[in-house]
């Protein structure tokens, strides 16, 4: 018998002083049996970052051709693709042609120098991509920081995020690897 997504519910309140976005966003995530906390929190954190009534949730970390995030054009074309880890980049480039805007959150501080390198020629040459690195101490807070049911309040002001819940509180930072200008 196969492992069953566990849902859970957060109510997100957003207060994007750099983006002018204030709002709360009820949301349901479903997180495979095969995701961690800490990387389903990220996706919580990528969510607020990009803050936007059209931001929807991927259909999940088993497919591939689709981003964990992304923000829909009024006529369904993909105009902010966002992934998460250091995925193939033949996966960027080919989101690079399906986007407007791409952005990766990368993260672990070990494997993540090694990627770069290797794949930094290519990923250098896509226009369209921003990646921005979370660290690994502060994706051990976020995994703490989960639990179904939760009110998260994250406010951002120059690309830092303020997260704060019941019973905590932490700032993200990341740290731009690659900047397309308009980020």
């Amino acid at each position: 018998m196969a492992l069953k997504s566990s849902v859970f519910r957060i109510t997100l309140q957003v207060a994007d002083l750099d983006r002018h976005v204030y709002q709360d966003f009820p949301l349901t995530i479903a997180r495979h049996p095969s995701e961690t906390e800490a990387r389903m929190m990220l996706r919580v954190l990528a969510f607020a970052l990009h803050a936007d009534e059209r931001l929807e949730f991927g259909r999940g970390i088993s497919t591939e051709d689709d981003p964990d995030l992304s923000v829909q054009t009024l006529d369904g074309q993909i105009d902010t693709w966002i992934a998460l880890g250091a995925p193939d980049p033949e996966r960027l480039r080919k989101a690079c042609g399906r986007s407007e805007h791409v952005v990766l959150y990368a993260y672990g501080d070990k494997a993540l120098p090694v990627w770069w390198r290797k794949n930094e020629p290519v990923l250098n040459r896509l226009d369209k991509l921003h990646i921005a690195q979370i660290s690994d101490q502060d994706m051990h807070a976020l995994a703490s920081a989960c639990q179904t049911g939760m009110e998260l309040q994250c406010t951002i002001s120059e690309g830092e995020a303020l997260l704060s819940w019941s019973d905590g509180s932490m700032t993200v930072a990341p740290t731009v690897i690659k900047n397309t200008g308009d980020q």
